[in-house]
């Protein structure tokens, strides 16, 4: 996942994407999903790969791999998403392409990077939850292990090899030098801990799974209502004095348990209780409306139809759609970044597999004859 969702922010932005595919199959993710399409490409794909074009090249083959050196001669930017070596294998690593384009930056991510004794094993994202330390900290005291609901791991390494490949780009064009950039699951998962691990710097305590509570600050959580749970924030010494005059419970503000930060969290078991109890006496809603009135953050808790389907979701526009040559209209996620004077488009429906083969080809130069002769060399796969 992170490889291509990285590749698609790119060209949200603009780049000119080549999404290089092996034959037949082409990326697994096309079919991935418990749900068939009218085509045979998954959802998840299709939310993947907007602004691409797909070339088949069967990069095990020389024919395949000479094209693939004809087209990084004139790219900018190289990422690949295999286990480390798998390239190099090939004899396509950073060491030869450079060679080939001495201005290429050359993006290779993995699981858990290039290098350190963990570095040949598969990663996916459950992996790296489980081996960065965020699944030690995810869900509920005493619960078994739990990861987080969305793959984090994977779009925040999308995230910083997105971040790093522009770096090395913007140096790029003004040294003539591209470099190797190094993504890994495994620590992209691990830039996240900043709270949990200064916890345990500081403290030398391992920290632990607090469900919707934060170590820094209480209360700050989910509550329980008359009818349903909602999330509230009164993590300062101003905002705990507005909560408990709102509520009418005054007497909270003497008790000694709560009279600080430091002592609320150490009492952050009985503050819930105490918060609950009158929380329990009125809807949610009631009191996210309450709270937000007189300045304090609270929300509902959503599901997500009812997140993309709000009024603020839809004004984000954080769903749109995509005409596709299979599907028709096709739902993806919006930009989750608004720029003013270069704002994302979508230029290009995710590609079926090949689609762009010929267009490629033909772009580089390489006429009928000589794309003949490349698939009978197996280019293209048998």
């Amino acid at each position: 996942m992170a490889g291509p969702y990285a590749c698609m922010l790119l060209g949200d932005l603009g780049a000119d994407v080549i999404k290089i595919e092996p034959p037949r199959t082409g990326d697994q993710t096309r079919g991935a999903m418990g749900f068939k399409m009218k085509g045979p490409d998954s959802l998840g794909f299709l939310n993947m790969n907007r602004n691409k074009r797909s070339v088949v090249l069967d990069l095990k083959s020389a024919a395949g791999r000479s094209v693939l050196l004809r087209l990084v001669k004139e790219a900018d930017i190289l990422i690949e998403n295999y286990r480390p070596g798998a390239m190099k294998r090939l004899g396509l690593g950073y060491e030869v392409l450079k060679e080939v384009n001495p201005r290429l930056v050359y993006t290779s991510i993995s699981g858990f990077g290039q290098t350190g004794p963990w570095a040949d094993r598969p990663g996916f994202d459950l992996m790296a939850q489980a081996m960065s330390g965020v699944m030690s900290v995810t869900g509920y005291p005493n619960s078994p292990p739990v990861k987080a609901g969305v793959p984090v791991a994977d779009i925040g390494c999308a995230l910083f090899a997105v971040y790093g490949t522009l770096s090395a780009y913007i140096g790029a064009k003004t040294t003539g030098q591209g470099q190797y950039v190094d993504a890994a699951l495994f620590d992209s998962a691990m830039a996240f801990s900043v709270w949990d691990i200064c916890d345990y710097w500081g403290t030398g305590k391992p920290p632990e799974p607090l469900g919707t509570a934060n170590k820094m600050t209480a209360p700050y959580q989910a509550m329980a209502s008359s009818d349903g749970w909602f999330v509230m924030g009164a993590n300062n010494q101003k905002l705990w004095v507005q909560l408990c005059t709102l509520m009418g419970r005054e007497e909270l503000l003497q008790d000694e348990r709560f009279s600080t930060i430091a002592l609320r969290l150490a009492n952050r078991q009985a503050l819930q209780e105490e918060l609950e109890a009158t929380f329990k006496q009125k809807p949610k809603d009631y009191w996210v409306d309450t709270l937000l009135a007189n300045g304090i953050p609270a929300g509902p808790i959503l599901s997500y139809p009812e997140a993309f389907g709000s009024e603020h979701g839809k004004a984000r526009q954080m769903r749109m759609e995509i005409d596709h040559p299979k599907e028709g209209k096709v739902p993806n996620i919006g930009f989750a970044v608004k720029l003013s004077g270069t704002p994302q488009q979508v230029r290009r429906h995710p590609p079926l597999l090949g689609e762009h083969t010929h267009e490629v080809l033909a772009e580089l130069g390489i006429g009928e004859d000589e794309r003949e002769h490349l698939m009978a060399s197996g280019a293209f796969g048998a």
